[in-house]
């Protein structure tokens, strides 16, 4: 069982598991079964067009049961599959034309399998592969398919991260690796296939959403509800609603969407989540507040606090590398802020105290995995409540970047996976500050931009989850403070005078710029991620659009 192939095909054998679609219309049962029988159908097509094992397959289109069909017929045909971003919002479209045309060309794919909806945005141009239709890989015959050998270290899947468009890297997932980790997350998530209901409105084309919540439940045969990310963005109280009426016990989701659904938990009423067990809160910066919100507003539905599950992962280690204990609900650290800032140690402090910063306890490594905190700048270990660089190694973690070998050597130290993240171990469990890159160095203290962008979202007229703070330096040399933010408000002289004084209050230092822009013009990664140092650049070169 070291390949998904034999996996997926034991999964197909077992009676009862289902995946569901919803979204607007009524929900669509398939049985594991059944959706193999018509993958392997559609893998005998791919055979047909030539597509054999080591060749790349990339795949475009929204959340549907034939693109499902499509990712499971890759590996079936014992190709590698290259999900591709679809675009953020509609004033993207150039840009996503540009970085789907670089992934196509750098994950060297032999086809491009596409939406009929998204075809004519991305019309072959001499160099790019054929393209061919998602509608004309259906109908295809199962008997014509061709069961492949094994490969353990065969690509299972080439995933890309979020870069320029002239520079995305391809973070390489032998199927050994996949299972290694999908084997850790079903163990530390203490999964049971006969119990379990996942509930997935998350992005195919992004970890979280394509390994925890669609390979997982495919590989082992749990039930699953799938819906497209516009179905939730549309409307969070669907999400709710989802894991209610099929007695969801299993779902995820970055802390934005927390804070959407406990708006959407407050109006609501005849839910039922009293079956839920596991609420992962990850993929971005997790708010203590926002869990507790959560937790809180759907306290009258049924929802065990304890299943709020604060994680952390990242595509380099495949998916998952730190768990918490299932049903212990969230463990916070509250530090001194100042000292953090100053010297870079997690010093304990009153949770209640003005100066303390509370971050959420992010568990223990996986099996297979091992996390250290190294120094930042030699690269020794560092002991606990030191803070420095997190570092990964094991049997989840990536052999490297496709076709780069310079990215690979960077990203390695000592066999170690250098992951850029900020942290600190307490008890063996991970706790993470922030991004090395992004750290705010002003007068010595290391200011994080989480805390500013936490503090300025909650501000009336600025909209939340949609402000960047970063560092630039300044005519005397010295690193100063600007701050970006989205803001429908008439009045943005108001704003900006609320944005400056709450700064001051967040950190104690004043914002030396604040930017506001119009809704929807903050530069994004394909998975909804802020990305400051675009951010920053677009400010230096006076390319933000000031409101």
């Amino acid at each position: 069982m070291s390949t998904l192939l034999s996996r997926i095909e034991r999964a197909a054998g077992r009676p009862g598991g289902t995946i569901t679609f919803v979204g607007s219309g009524e929900p669509q049962p398939v049985a594991w079964g059944r959706l193999h029988e018509e993958a392997q159908a559609m893998a005998a097509v791919l055979q047909a067009r030539g597509i054999a094992p080591g060749d790349h397959v990339a795949i475009l289109g929204p959340t549907t049961r034939p693109l499902v069909t499509a990712i499971q017929a890759t590996w079936l045909a014992g190709a590698t599959a290259v999900l591709l971003p679809l675009p953020m919002r509609l004033g993207s479209i150039e840009e996503f034309v540009a970085q789907t045309r670089a992934r196509v060309r750098n994950a060297d794919a032999d086809v491009v399998v596409v939406d009929p909806d998204l075809a004519p945005f991305i019309e072959p141009a001499p160099g790019d592969p054929p393209m061919v239709l998602l509608a004309d890989l259906l109908g295809g015959d199962t008997g014509a398919y061709e069961r492949p050998a094994e490969d353990p270290d065969a690509l299972a899947v080439l995933q890309f991260t979020s870069g320029s468009t002239a520079d995305p890297k391809g973070v390489m997932l032998p199927h050994r690796v996949l299972c290694a980790n999908l084997d850790a997350i079903a163990e530390a998530a203490h999964l049971d296939v006969e119990e379990d209901v996942a509930v997935s409105w998350l992005p195919l084309y992004h970890d979280m959403g394509l390994i925890g919540l669609l390979t997982l439940p495919m590989a082992t045969g749990t039930d699953l509800v799938l819906a497209a990310p516009q179905d939730f963005l549309s409307s969070p109280a669907r999400w709710m609603q989802w894991m209610s009426d099929f007695g969801g016990t299993a779902t995820a989701g970055p802390n934005f969407s927390y804070v959407l659904a406990t708006r959407a938990l407050r109006r609501m009423d005849g839910l039922d989540l009293s079956r839920w067990r596991i609420g992962l809160n990850g993929a971005e910066p997790v708010d203590p507040d926002t869990v507790e919100a959560f937790c809180e507003a759907g306290a009258r539905h049924g929802l065990d606090p304890r299943s709020v599950f604060c994680a952390f992962g990242m595509a380099e280690a495949t998916l998952g590398v730190t768990f918490p204990e299932p049903m212990t609900g969230m463990r916070v650290d509250a530090v001194d802020r100042r000292v953090l800032e100053t010297d870079r140690y997690a010093a304990p402090a009153d949770p209640a105290s003005e100066g303390t910063r509370r971050f959420a306890r992010l568990g223990t490594a996986l099996p297979g995995l091992e996390i250290r905190i190294v120094d930042v700048d030699s690269g020794e270990p560092m002991r606990e409540r030191e803070v420095g660089e997190l570092e990964i190694r094991g049997t989840s973690v990536t052999p490297g970047y496709y076709k780069r070998p310079d990215a690979t050597a960077d990203a390695f130290h000592d066999g170690w996976l250098r992951t850029g993240d900020l942290g600190y171990l307490v008890e063996g469990e991970l706790v993470v500050c922030g991004r090395i890159k992004d750290v705010i160095i002003v007068g010595g203290r290391n200011v994080f931009p989480e805390d500013v962008e936490r503090a300025v979202s909650s501000i009336e007229g600025v909209r939340a989850g949609n402000v960047i703070a970063f560092g630039v330096e300044n005519t005397k040399g010295r690193e100063s403070l600007v701050v970006v933010a989205e803001s429908k408000s008439d009045d943005p002289t108001l704003v900006t005078k609320l944005v400056t004084e709450r700064v001051r209050e967040a950190v104690g230092l004043p914002a030396a710029d604040v930017v506001l822009v119009e809704p929807g013009s903050l530069p994004k990664t394909s998975s909804g991620k802020l990305q400051r140092s675009l951010c920053r650049s677009r400010y230096l070169e006076a390319e933000l659009s000031r409101l």
